[in-house]
């Protein structure tokens, strides 16, 4: 079951499972140092699943950015391949794919944003020394 949240609806329990995640998956397996914990949070919309109690996949959508963005996608590495950021991904689209979508991607999972319409709207750029792209999904409006 997908469940979602404002920030100011989470328990310190959910807000501190979501970062712990976050942090497992992009700084530390990522190897990737960098200030996880930006301020963004706040304004967002935060979408996630568990398994057996535990925060197993999550994504945030930042609901005041023009466009509105969808970030942080993530699944817990011992949760992978059982489709939860697609289900994620999907419950973000049927609430807010009236509007244009933007969200920056980590070039080897452009193929499963574009499963979603995205489209890349950039040349490959270096983030934390990670290759990304940006991409657009226009509303069908």
């Amino acid at each position: 079951m997908i469940r979602k949240k404002q920030f100011s609806e989470l328990t310190t329990h959910e807000l501190y499972a979501l970062l712990a995640l976050r942090t497992e998956v992009f700084v530390v397996e990522q190897q990737c140092a960098y200030q996880e914990v930006d301020g963004k949070d706040l304004d967002a919309v935060h979408y996630w699943m568990e398994e057996g109690g535990e925060i197993v996949a999550t994504l945030r959508i930042l609901i005041h950015a023009s466009p509105v963005a969808i970030g942080r996608v993530v699944t817990s590495p011992g949760h992978r391949g059982n489709g939860y950021s697609r289900q994620l991904m999907e419950a973000a689209i049927e609430d807010f794919g009236a509007e244009d979508l933007y969200l920056q991607a980590q070039t080897y999972v452009e193929p499963f944003y574009a499963s979603f319409r995205f489209e890349r709207t950039s040349d490959e750029y270096d983030e934390d020394g990670i290759p990304h792209v940006d991409m657009v999904r226009k509303s069908k409006a």
